[in-house]
Order: structure tokens, then C-alpha cells, then sequence
């Protein structure tokens, strides 16, 4: 699994293009109407990141649950109108995602260099190479160019969104679904090497699961107790929270998965890389 970051990095890539099939993407999208499109938005994540490591996890997962739900188009960003529910109140959304704030920032940065021109599903595409980047990952090339959506799909939100009690069996329909095989899959579960998970996602897991190292169970426990403290977060990779490298996997290969989807993946994982 020593290549698991840079698959990640191709798997992304062909990720962002999910429902934009009527946009032509490219890497000089702004390179005539906004060229400091791309110094602006890192120079922003860099100092979200420095003030706060977690953000980088958070910029990634915006990202992340932003495609999923009709492809790349900032919807999750919308609030609630009188016309439709947005996606901030989905179950996944709810009381977890982060980074609004950063996302402002930089389109308020963004509009003083260049008004009405970049896109914020293309800032928030940026904006999570940027924060794997700064986190020790590898870079990738970005395509540009894409469109606001002007309406949200809570329904879709919900339905759509992989959850973390998810079996092998409905993470692998949950990704087929958007056009990944299991080997995308996995790759794109490498992400969970930064961030954090509330109790509530674990808590089943770490009391009721046996395929978990004890040890590790054992000083989980003492953040997330049987009943309440639903909001406390542990890390996803114990070993190396703050770090985009592959200890995610080395550690669901002796069963110190914090998510029951992650710990289930491995079965796929050992099959496929």
C-alpha cells in the first residue's frame, strides 16, 4: 500500500468531474480573467491550517460531500430559502461539517481581485488539494470551470452521503452508485488518514464490535463513554492525525479502525491493492 496517496491523488482527480458533463474543465480556466485565482486560495487555507491543523481534514471533507450529493457544484454550501431545504441540515451535515468560514474567506478574497468570475465549487476543489498539500500529501492538477448549482437536495444529502456504520457490501454500492469500483473506493477512503469523527459515529463500534485492537478500544473509551458526550471527537489515525500518509491503512491491517466502514474496507482493501 506505499502508493495508497498518490492512487488517492488519481482517483480524486476524474472525481471532480462528476456531473459536469455539460462543462468543458480545464487547468487555465482563469488563467486570463482571474490569474491569482490559485496563490489567493492557498495563501488562505495555508493560514486556516496553521490556526487550526484539523481545517485541512475539514476543507477535504467539504469537498468530499459536496460531490457526492449531484456532483461537484457548491450546493452544500447554500442556505436554506423559501423555495428549498439545503444540504447543511442533511444527517451527514448536521453538527460535523466544517469550514464555511474558510470558504467565505477566501471567496471574499477572491471577488476583491476578480468580481464574479470564480466559481465556489471551483474554490472549494482548490481549497482541498490545497489542504492535502499542506498537510504532507501529494499535489494534483485541479480542471476549472465549473458552475454554481442555484438549489440543494437535502433528500439526496441524506441517501447518498456514505455513512461511517456502513458494511463492505453497502460501501461498495454506495460508490458504484457515483462510478467508482471498490480499488477508488478504498483509495478514496485514504482521506480518513487526517480528521477527526464525533462518539456518536464510533461509540457502537468501540462497545459492541470484537474485529478492534482492545488496546486501542480501551483509550477510545475514555473519550466517548457509553452514553453521552456524542459530540467528542477522537482522530481517525491515532499515529499521525495532522499528517496526509498511509497509516490509515497500516493501522486497519491490526484492527485500530475508528470507523466501522473504514475497519470493513480493509476485507477490500487486502483483495484489491
Amino acid at each position: 500500500m506505499a502508493n495508497i496517496s498518490f492512487l488517492l491523488v488519481l482517483v480524486i482527480v476524474p472525481f471532480v468531474l462528476i456531473g459536469m458533463s455539460s462543462a468543458q474543465l480545464t487547468s487555465n480556466f482563469y488563467n486570463s480573467s482571474c490569474p491569482n485565482i490559485l496563490s489567493i486560495i492557498k495563501t488562505a487555507v495555508n493560514s486556516a491550517i496553521a490556526k487550526e491543523s484539523r481545517m485541512g481534514a475539514s476543507m477535504l471533507r467539504l469537498h468530499f460531500h459536496d460531490c457526492f450529493v449531484n456532483g461537484c457544484d457548491a450546493s452544500v454550501l447554500l442556505d436554506d430559502t423559501s423555495s428549498f431545504t439545503g444540504e447543511k441540515t442533511a444527517n451527514p451535515n448536521s453538527g460535523s461539517l466544517r469550514g464555511f468560514d474558510v470558504i467565505d474567506t477566501i471567496k471574499t478574497q477572491v471577488e476583491s481581485s476578480c468580481a464574479g468570475v470564480v466559481s465556489c465549487a471551483d474554490i472549494l476543489a482548490v481549497a482541498a488539494r490545497d489542504s492535502v498539500v499542506k498537510l504532507g500529501g501529494p499535489s494534483w492538477t485541479v480542471l476549472l470551470g465549473r458552475r454554481d448549482s442555484t438549489t440543494a437536495s437535502l433528500s439526496t444529502a441524506n441517501s447518498d452521503i456514505p455513512a461511517p456504520t456502513l458494511n463492505l457490501s453497502g460501501l461498495i454500492s454506495s460508490f458504484s452508485n457515483k462510478g467508482f469500483n471498490s480499488r477508488e473506493m478504498v483509495a478514496l477512503s485514504g482521506s480518513h488518514t487526517i480528521g477527526q469523527a464525533r462518539c456518536t459515529t464510533f461509540r457502537d463500534r468501540l462497545y459492541n464490535e470484537t474485529d478492534i485492537n482492545a488496546s486501542f478500544a480501551t483509550s477510545v473509551k475514555s473519550n466517548c463513554p457509553q452514553s453521552g458526550s456524542d459530540n467528542d471527537i477522537s482522530p481517525l489515525d491515532t499515529t499521525s492525525p495532522t499528517t496526509f500518509d498511509n497509516i490509515y491503512y497500516k493501522n486497519l491491517r491490526i484492527q485500530k479502525g475508528l470507523l466501522h466502514s473504514d475497519q470493513h474496507s480493509l476485507v477490500e482493501a487486502q483483495q484489491t491493492l
